[in-house]
């Protein structure tokens, strides 16, 4: 009797002990998977801040009025968010365009060019991820997303120059901030179906 007892425990458990094992191991992949995920996205996000830092400093058209600049950076910035989503694209498109600045000499718009140019990042990835379903759809966001960088560019560096330059001073680099949103909004439509097939399965997939 004990062993017919033990034999049948031993039957019973047999199943449970394999669905834990089972179970731990999807578990200990799922993961893992995530760690891969985002280590991917760290990675991507170091590249398009290297980009965005590159774009930014090598083409360089001085604005009347400021000591500033306008540069086709802009794009990356906005594909930064596009492509990485908010959190990872703020600080993709924030870091590599101050650090832009910060090399160029630039130093008074190292943090007005962080926040700017993540606020572009952030509000891209948001408007990307909630817009962005269709093949169709993905591009016209793209282009929204680019209207929106003409906006936070104009508006932002306009509000941020007032105080250095003078309401005057800050007024004279509208119009060229706004050439820049728009060449960033072309680029960045252009770039974006070149880029989507190689970058989206990196990021997406494991």
């Amino acid at each position: 009797a004990t062993t017919e007892i033990y034999t049948l425990s031993l039957h019973d458990a047999l199943p449970i002990l394999i669905t834990n094992t089972f179970y731990k191991k999807k578990k200990h992949c799922r993961k893992e998977e995530k760690m891969n995920k985002s280590l991917k996205k760290l990675v991507m996000a170091a590249l398009f801040a290297a980009l965005s830092c590159v774009a930014t400093y090598i083409i360089k058209i001085p604005t009347p009025g400021t000591g500033g600049y306008i540069h086709p950076g802009d794009a990356i910035v906005i594909l930064s968010g596009v492509f990485l989503g908010p959190v990872y694209g703020l600080f993709a498109g924030g870091i590599g365009s101050a650090l832009s600045d910060l090399i160029g000499g630039y130093f008074i718009y190292v943090p007005i060019t962080f926040v700017i140019k993540g606020l572009i990042a952030f509000a891209s990835g948001f408007v990307f991820q909630k817009f962005g379903k269709e093949r169709v759809s993905k591009q016209i966001t793209v282009a929204l997303c680019g209207i929106i960088d003409i906006v936070l560019v104009a508006l932002g560096y306009f509000v941020c120059e007032i105080p250095i330059y003078t309401l005057a001073g800050a007024a004279a680099s509208i119009p060229a901030n706004i050439i820049q949103g728009v060449s960033g909004l072309i680029i960045a439509s252009i770039l974006y179906p070149l880029l989507s097939p190689a970058i989206k399965p990196i990021i997406e997939n494991d």
